[in-house]
C-alpha cells in the first residue's frame, strides 16, 4: 500500500509537471490572443466565451496571459535551479575533498549565508540590482545554492570513503577526476529530488518578487504582477487573482509531489 501510495504521489506529481511544460511550450502558439492586446470593450468582462478566464482592467485576455506566465514562471525557475546546482554542487564538491580548514572555511560561508532569511535576502539583492528578468535570476540563485553545496557536501563525505573511490584513488586518479566522474554523478539522485522541491520554490518566490515589483516587470505576463494587479479589484472582478493564484498553487503541487514520490522510489532501491 506504501509503495502504490508513493507511486501515486510520483505519476501525479509527473502528469501535473508534464502537463505544466507542455502548457508552456505550446500553450502561447495555441492561445490565439496576443496576451498585451488591450480591449477596452471587455475591461473585467467575467469568464466567458472567447475570453474562458475572462479579462483584466485593461481588456487583456486573462488565459492568453496565463499561458506566457507559465513560460516565464519555468524559464526563470530552470535557469535559477540550474545556476543554484552547478555553483552549489563545486563548491560543496571542492569543500569535501579538500576537508581539514578548507572544508571548515567553506562551510562556516555557508552558515552566514543561511543566517539570513533565504526571501529577505532574495528581496534586499533584488532591490539593490532592480527589476528585471536578468537580475531577478541572479537574485533567486544568491538564495538558493546553499542547499545543494549542504547536500553534496555532506553525501561526499561519505561517498569519498567507498570502495569505487578508494579504488580511483589507489589508480592514481586526481581528486577532480574522483570528483566529476566517480563521485558527483552518484549524487544525481538526492539532488533531482532537491531540484524537484527546489523548483516550486522558485516559483513561489518568482511570484511574490514579481507582486512585489522587483521581478518581472509589467506588461510582461508574471503570475506574481498579475495578482499585484488584481488586488485593487479583489470584489468585483475575483477572477483577476483566482486564475494566477490556482496556477502557482498546481505548479508548486506538482513539483511537490514529484519530488516526493522520487525521494520515495530513491529510498526504497536503496540509493
Amino acid at each position: 500500500m506504501k509503495r502504490r501510495a508513493h507511486n501515486g504521489s510520483l505519476i501525479l506529481g509527473a502528469s501535473i509537471v508534464g502537463v505544466l511544460v507542455l502548457t508552456a511550450v505550446f500553450g502561447p502558439l495555441l492561445a490565439g490572443t496576443n496576451p498585451d492586446a488591450i480591449d477596452l470593450a471587455h475591461t473585467l468582462a467575467a469568464p466567458g466565451p472567447g475570453h474562458w478566464l475572462g479579462c483584466d482592467a485593461l481588456g487583456r485576455d486573462i488565459l492568453s496571459r496565463i499561458l506566457w506566465g507559465a513560460r516565464i514562471s519555468l524559464g526563470v525557475s530552470t535557469v535559477v535551479i540550474a545556476l543554484s546546482l552547478i555553483a552549489g554542487s563545486l563548491i560543496g564538491g571542492f569543500a569535501a575533498m579538500a576537508g581539514g580548514r578548507i572544508d571548515e572555511a567553506v562551510m562556516r560561508a555557508v552558515d552566514i549565508v543561511l543566517a539570513f532569511p533565504g526571501f529577505l535576502l532574495a528581496i534586499a539583492l533584488a532591490a539593490i540590482l532592480g527589476p528585471g528578468l536578468p537580475d531577478l535570476v541572479i537574485a533567486l540563485a544568491a538564495m538558493g545554492w546553499t542547499g545543494y553545496a549542504r547536500l553534496v557536501r555532506g553525501e561526499l563525505l561519505s561517498l569519498r570513503e567507498r570502495d569505487f573511490a578508494q579504488a580511483a584513488r589507489a589508480l592514481g586518479a586526481p581528486p577532480h577526476r574522483i570528483l566529476f566522474r566517480h563521485l558527483l554523478p552518484a549524487l544525481s539522485g538526492p539532488v533531482m529530488v532537491q531540484a524537484s522541491f527546489g523548483i516550486g520554490g522558485i516559483i513561489i518566490a518568482e511570484a511574490a518578487l514579481s507582486f512585489l515589483g522587483l521581478g518581472v516587470l509589467p506588461p510582461a505576463p508574471s503570475w506574481g504582477n498579475m495578482l499585484d494587479s488584481g488586488r485593487a479589484f479583489l470584489l468585483v472582478a475575483p477572477h483577476l487573482t483566482t486564475a494566477p493564484g490556482v496556477a502557482i498553487g498546481l505548479a508548486v503541487l506538482g513539483f511537490n509531489l514529484l519530488g516526493d514520490g522520487l525521494a520515495q522510489r530513491l529510498d526504497s532501491y536503496g540509493r
